[in-house]
């Protein structure tokens, strides 16, 4: 699996590149940014949460859009890549950008798992599976309280 940079890195790009700017809020703005939320994305997003499976109000969506991180709006995946994947979580096949989403080790609850966050404010997002469909054969899964939608886009 390849594995997009990790948000907490220096070392990777300013920019994406589909040309969005991957520069991290500042701790001022991830404040102002983290006040908007709901108890349950602030949950989710800033403490690793997972949302009850079935639950979220993005999983029976099939609009055409894009899916965007509901902390900072960073676009993470279009509707095109989204598929039915059974597990009660909105699940995708691949990134808006690879850059856009980064991969960290989880070893929390005794399992070993590849965590998503997106790679400009390190929000999380949910996990990535290698037990997706063709063309990538992995399964994004995402919680709800994670994203935003925008329909249309370029989804």
């Amino acid at each position: 699996m390849t594995k997009p940079p990790d948000p907490r890195k220096t070392d990777r790009p300013s920019r994406s590149a589909s040309g969005h700017d991957l520069t991290p809020p500042s701790p001022e703005q991830l404040e102002r940014l983290a006040a908007a939320l709901t108890p349950e994305e602030r949950r989710v997003l800033l403490h690793q949460g997972t949302e009850p499976a079935f639950c979220g109000g993005l999983l029976a969506n099939k609009k055409d859009g894009v899916y965007a991180c509901r902390l900072c709006g960073l676009p993470l995946f279009r509707s095109t890549a989204k598929f039915e994947s059974g597990t009660g979580w909105p699940s995708f096949t691949v990134p808006f950008d690879p850059d856009h989403v980064a991969c960290v080790r989880d070893t929390s609850h005794g399992m070993d798992r590849v965590e998503i966050r997106c790679a400009r404010c390190g929000g999380h997002l949910g996990h990535v599976f290698e037990d997706g469909p063709a063309p990538t054969g992995l399964r994004y899964c995402l919680n709800s309280a994670s994203l935003t939608f925008a329909e249309g886009g370029g989804g």
